[in-house]
């Protein structure tokens, strides 16, 4: 998926004196490790969901998404909702039959057909004039909201957390694997998170492979970078580069606030 709005904000804070400590433990050779909750924790899930946004929407306020639908010109026909869900990848069509089988009058129940047709392109047929509309007047229900939520966690969210605990790895690695997911899809393909794991784990061991955390994660994100170059969608690699990245040389394994990051330049931060 792809950056859907500028949103100019303003960087609100300082880096604390603890996080420049710990910087300089790192740069100094320092092995690290993460500790404490992960990211399944609620509000460590609400700050995932968080910066998720601030590169898929140019907000923090993910819950504002559930309405949005746009064809952002990536090939995937309409992205949609809180997590991006794609008409033309399978995931929004998964969606909405979820909506229907608890909601079977539900406004979206009539474009089954067309979402079915158009999985894997970029079409729009049958879909247009009316399927924003309608997508925009499901999203003011609680069925329907909930159903989005359910779909991210099955398809993205839990495997990507069971995946990186199996791994080894803590908050921070948890969330690169849940964001890599989400624009990648979890395909074992190059461009997919299989793929990109697979690259990784040639280049360092994994933490429950004996692997330092800090070194296998720089080894994911360096394969994540990868990977999105090779598409001309996702070639600006700034949520990684001065989001992810700049956790990660803070040794803020843990994900824990404050946080200052950038996303296309924009400034974003969680107190």
């Amino acid at each position: 998926m792809l950056h859907r709005a500028a949103a100019r904000r303003t960087l609100l804070a300082a880096l604390g004196a603890t996080a420049i400590l710990t910087t300089q433990r790192i740069a100094s050779g320092a092995t690290t490790e993460a500790t404490g909750s992960g990211l399944d924790d609620p509000a460590k899930k609400d700050i995932a969901m968080r910066l998720v946004c601030s590169a898929e929407n140019s907000s923090l306020d993910w819950r504002a998404q559930y309405k949005y639908i746009q064809d952002i010109g990536d090939g995937r026909g309409y992205t949609a909702g809180i997590i991006g869900f794609c008409s033309g990848t399978s995931d929004m069509l998964a969606l909405v039959e979820l909506y229907t089988a608890r909601d079977p009058d539900n406004v979206l129940a009539a474009y089954l057909p067309a979402l079915r047709a158009v999985d894997g392109t970029d079409s729009h047929d049958g879909l247009d004039p009316g399927f924003p509309a309608a997508w925009r007047k499901a999203a003011k229900t609680s069925v329907f909201r909930g159903a989005q939520d359910d779909e991210r966690d099955r398809v993205y969210f839990d495997p990507a957390v069971a995946r990186a605990k199996k791994d080894g790895v803590g908050t921070l690695g948890q969330f690169a694997y849940y964001d890599a997911m989400v624009m990648h899809g979890s395909g074992m393909d190059s461009l997919s998170f299989g793929g990109i794991r697979t690259r990784a784990h040639a280049n360092a061991a994994t933490p429950a492979d004996g692997g330092d955390e800090t070194t296998y994660l720089n080894a994911f994100l360096d394969a994540r970078e990868w990977a999105m170059r090779q598409e001309t969608a996702h070639t600006d690699t700034s949520r990684v580069d001065t989001a992810q990245r700049v956790f990660l040389d803070q040794g803020n394994l843990n994900l824990d606030p404050p946080l200052d990051w950038k996303v296309y330049g924009d400034s974003y931060y969680i107190g």
